[in-house]
């Protein structure tokens, strides 16, 4: 598992956030706070806070670099 930070602070990049992740079969969580979220519920993360960075846990034992590779637009600065 590795957790890292990122920011959805907009509804298109939610969406291309979720489209980006459901591509692959492993679990990923957000957590904000006490709160954590399947990060490809996009109902669920409309309930976060968006408008500070959220961590996101991915569960994968494989593929971690084509993972971050897809998700590098979303990461936090």
């Amino acid at each position: 598992m590795k957790t890292v930070q990122i920011s959805l602070n907009s509804i298109d990049k939610v969406k291309s956030f979720v489209n980006a992740i459901t591509q692959f079969d492993y679990d990923f969580d957000l957590i904000s706070g006490r709160y954590v979220i399947d990060a490809k519920s996009i109902m669920g993360i409309f309930s976060l806070d968006l408008s500070k960075p959220i961590d996101l846990a991915i569960h994968a034992e494989e593929e971690m670099d084509a993972i971050l590779e897809v998700i590098k637009p979303y990461l936090a600065e």
